[in-house]
């Protein structure tokens, strides 16, 4: 009889790790993308693995916008998120000790890259980039990588007659408007509808069109029903763009942080399902990165956007 309360005291003592290092929640941001619930339900997974090895109630929080995700960690409500490298740098930029960079989403090659894809209605005439000139054209959001800051920075020098000017918000230049959609998804949905006529979303660029590549936000919106990729053409490819990191507040306990990378790193061979919901299709799983791999994105940040 004696033995049980000694049992519930070493399972108290685990379990309240996390208590005892001060934090009484864990709250994990989920980046724009698609829409808040397939966000919410694809990381559901992940939050139940993390309350149960935090032993404190985890949180998903999805904002409506990418800034809500980067202004948590800055100011210290949100504690872990996985950023596209934009985002990062914009954090970075703001503070440089706001969070640590941990882990990068891999491909199932193991690179971590991945492209911005310009697409078209396939019924739209517009077969290349060139085609959408005095068409309207979406961007998904100021603070993402491939949806905004790599194609306004690489389009305009393969293409002399585009100008980064040509690519701002609201713009009636070489396009006939520009539009930002709000997210990755929306730009697909609106493409699809033919509310814009032509737009960039991400991908990873390997496998099959069809498949909507292997991960990426055309392969969510395939596996979400709401794309046949037979009715899209794609009119444009980044060069590739690295993957963006999986980070953490700095502030937090070091014995948190690092229980957290271990779950994520760990998350690919513990529950494949799970991590294909994470990581927005097919992956190798989450490896380790350090900040300097997001150096030449914190300076194109830099140079063309500030913060």
């Amino acid at each position: 009889m004696k033995i049980l309360p000694a049992v519930l005291a070493a399972t108290t003592l685990i379990a309240g790790a996390a208590h005892a290092e001060g934090l009484t929640q864990f709250n994990i941001g989920l980046l724009g993308g698609e829409n808040a619930q397939d966000r919410l339900n694809s990381n559901e997974c992940l939050r139940k693995y993390a309350e149960d090895t935090l032993g404190v109630p985890v949180k998903l929080f999805a904002p409506a916008d990418y800034d809500g995700v980067v202004q948590g960690l800055l100011g210290g409500t949100i504690d872990m998120a996985w950023l596209g490298a934009s985002a990062y740098a914009k954090v970075y930029l703001t503070d440089p000790k706001a969070v640590d960079v941990a882990l990068v989403k891999t491909n199932l090659d193991g690179s971590f890259t991945y492209h911005s894809i310009g697409i078209a209605r396939k019924d739209s005439g517009i077969a290349k980039l060139e085609d959408a000139k005095g068409k309207v054209f979406g961007f998904g959001d100021p603070n993402s990588t491939s949806g905004y800051l790599i194609p306004s920075v690489e389009i305009p020098k393969t293409h002399p007659a585009i100008t980064r000017a040509d690519l701002a918000d609201g713009a009636s230049g070489y396009f006939k408007t520009v539009k930002f959609t709000g997210g990755h998804e929306q730009t697909i949905v609106a493409v699809v509808n033919g509310d814009i006529d032509a737009g960039v979303t991400w991908a990873d660029g390997q496998g099959n069109w069809e498949d909507g590549y292997n991960s990426g936000a055309l392969r969510k919106a395939v596996d979400a029903g709401l794309v046949n990729m037979n009715d899209l053409v794609e009119i444009w490819k980044s060069k590739p763009i690295p993957e963006g990191p999986v980070v953490l507040r700095h502030a937090l306990p070091e014995e948190v942080k690092a229980k957290m990378v271990e779950l994520v790193k760990g998350l690919h061979a513990r529950d494949k399902d799970c991590a294909y919901g994470v990581a927005a299709g097919d992956t190798a799983g989450f490896a380790p990165i350090t900040a300097d791999f997001y150096d030449i994105i914190v300076e194109t940040r830099r140079a063309t956007q500030g913060n």
